[in-house]
C-alpha cells in the first residue's frame, strides 16, 4: 500500500513540474511527459507513449491534460489518474491566478509582450520537436509516409478538422493493413530497431572496406 501512495506521489510530482508548460493545448508538453515519463521514470515506451498521444487527440480537452490521465491511470489507476490530472491542472491554475491579479498592472509592459513573444517561438520549437520524436516511431514505411504527408496537405489547404483526420487516419490504416496482407507483404506495426542497426553497421563497415 505504502509503494502504491508512493508512485501516486511521483505521478503527481512528475506532471506538476511539466504542467507550468501547458502552452499551445498542451503540446509543448510532449517533448518533456516523453522525456519524465519514457527516459527518466521508464514508466512506459515511447511506441506505447505515441499512441497514447494520439487517443488523447481525439477526445475532448487539451491532449497533455488527456494523456497525463491516461498515463497515471495505466501506472496506479484511479488514484493515479487523479494524480497525473491534478499535478498537470493545479500549476496552470495558480499562475493563471497571479495573472489574473497582475494582468492589469503588466498588460502594456514592453518586457511582457518581450517574453510571451520569445514564449511563443520557443513553443512552436517545442511542438516541432515533438512532432519529429514522434515520426520516429510512427512512420514505418512508403505508405505512413504518404498518409502522414496528405493529411498535413488536407489540414493546411482544405482546412480539415484534427478528429476527422484522425479518424479518417484509422480508417485508411485498416485498409492499407488488409491490402498488404493480401498481397502478402509484410506488415510491421512498430519499428524494428535491432534490424535498423545492424543495417546501419552493415553500411559502416562497407564505407571503410571491411
Amino acid at each position: 500500500m505504502k509503494e502504491e501512495w508512493k508512485k501516486v506521489f511521483q505521478l503527481f510530482w512528475s506532471f506538476f513540474k511539466i504542467g507550468p508548460v501547458t502552452f499551445g493545448g498542451g503540446y509543448a508538453m510532449i517533448p518533456l511527459i516523453e522525456k519524465e515519463v519514457v527516459h527518466k521514470k521508464n514508466w512506459v515506451k515511447s511506441e506505447d507513449l505515441t499512441d497514447v498521444f494520439a487517443i488523447a487527440g481525439t477526445i475532448p480537452g487539451a491532449i497533455a491534460v488527456n494523456a497525463a490521465t491516461f498515463i497515471g491511470h495505466r501506472i496506479a489507476g484511479i488514484r493515479g489518474a487523479i494524480a497525473a490530472t491534478l499535478g498537470t491542472l493545479l500549476p496552470t491554475f495558480i499562475i493563471v491566478l497571479v495573472l489574473c491579479g497582475l494582468l492589469s498592472s503588466f498588460q502594456e509592459n514592453p518586457y511582457v509582450e518581450s517574453a510571451f513573444f520569445g514564449i511563443r517561438a520557443a513553443t512552436v520549437a517545442l511542438i516541432v520537436y515533438a512532432g519529429i520524436k514522434i515520426a520516429r516511431t510512427s512512420l514505418l514505411d512508403k505508405a505512413t509516409y504518404t498518409l502522414a504527408l496528405s493529411m498535413i496537405l488536407a489540414m493546411l489547404i482544405f482546412h480539415w478538422h484534427p478528429i476527422f483526420v484522425i479518424f479518417l487516419g484509422a480508417l485508411l490504416g485498416i485498409l492499407i493493413i488488409n491490402i498488404k496482407e493480401k498481397l502478402g507483404m509484410i506488415v510491421r506495426f512498430e519499428k524494428n530497431e535491432e534490424k535498423e542497426i545492424e543495417n546501419k553497421a552493415y553500411s559502416v563497415k562497407k564505407q571503410v572496406g571491411m
